[in-house]
């Protein structure tokens, strides 16, 4: 019979073995081949628009490609399954946005958890929501274009990224704080919204920022309301939603790094140190001014909080507003 003390023994033997069979993961080669980052939406989006300065960026100082792969569909939830089914080996990254804070209240069944399946690394730009419109199409004012809307209801449409996004919401909200009826249009991804109102197949969309600063400086779009309290400095001569008398009307687009679950610690953290430098680099810093965001510092566990409570936030909205999938 074989006493405790050597029974202990063995079975700590057969731990060792077990886990010398393990792979181990080499922070000292790390990265040794290109790393793969899953944008959940079409380019052209504001979540691909930050992505690809981070790309440029990351690629060079560490060496190895930041692969951008573009997995568009369901409102930015396919791309977010892919990911959160990716092989958490350190090679696979996943840049989000707040529409993955509000999908679990829009959507009834998700492959994916953003709270569950992923590990938060970093919020890696914040703009504010900008209510856009076809020039051609719609009054350049903005008390011409609510007495428009008041005056035809049903009759303006707005474009979404896809119902459940924040595109989708904003205009929600909107319409319960204006009292307006606006028919929603989803696209698929921000980027594919964008060229429909460009092209005058939608009249009005509530976007992020990032992704319609250029075309409002080009005269493409004209911008009538900055949500929040406060003009943005890169569309200075916009006004803010509490100007035009919509105090509470506060809407931001947030985007983030995540990693699949299990992915090593190390790698997380060599990530992580190399996103804390990004907003050093003239390439981010400039490319966030012109688009009026700001790189906020909020990482790791943080972040983490920040979108469970981004979670019950949209949750609200969306009782509120009875926004149902299109």
């Amino acid at each position: 019979m074989i006493n405790n003390k050597r029974r202990a023994l063995l079975q700590v033997g057969v731990g060792s073995v077990g886990l010398a069979g393990l792979p181990v993961w080499a922070q000292a080669d790390w990265p040794s081949k290109a790393m793969t980052v899953i944008v959940p939406f079409p380019a052209g989006g504001g979540t691909d628009a930050f992505a690809r300065p981070i790309s440029a960026v990351i690629s060079k100082s560490l060496g190895k490609q930041w692969v951008i792969d573009n997995r568009g569909g369901a409102g930015g939830n396919l791309g977010a399954g892919l990911a959160a089914r990716a092989a958490p080996d350190g090679y696979n990254w996943f840049m989000g946005a707040v529409h993955h804070a509000i999908a679990p209240s829009m959507y009834p069944k998700l492959d994916y958890s953003i709270e569950n399946d992923f590990i938060p690394i970093a919020m890696v730009a914040r703009v504010p929501q900008v209510l856009v419109v076809n020039p051609k199409k719609v009054p350049g004012d903005f008390k011409a274009f609510l007495e428009m809307a008041k005056a035809n209801p049903g009759k303006l449409n707005y474009g979404s990224a896809g119902s459940g996004t924040s595109h989708h919401l904003a205009g929600e909200l909107f319409k319960i704080q204006s009292k307006t009826n606006l028919t929603h249009i989803p696209y698929k991804g921000a980027g594919p919204a964008l060229q429909g109102l460009l092209a005058g197949d939608v009249d009005v969309m509530f976007d992020g920022l990032g992704s319609s600063a250029q075309h409002i400086k080009g005269g493409r779009l004209n911008a009538l309301m900055v949500a929040g309290s406060v003009r943005n400095p890169a569309i200075p001569d916009v006004p803010c939603a509490a100007e035009l008398g919509f105090p509470d009307y506060t809407v931001t687009t947030w985007y983030g790094l995540w990693a699949p679950k299990g992915t090593p610690p190390e790698a997380q953290a060599r990530m992580l140190a190399e996103i804390k430098k990004l907003p050093l680099d003239a390439l981010i810093k400039d490319g966030w001014a012109a688009n009026g965001a700001e790189f906020p510092d909020v990482t790791g566990a943080q972040f983490g909080t920040f979108v469970s409570a981004e979670i019950k936030r949209w949750a609200e909205v969306v009782k509120a507003s009875g926004a149902k999938l299109d």
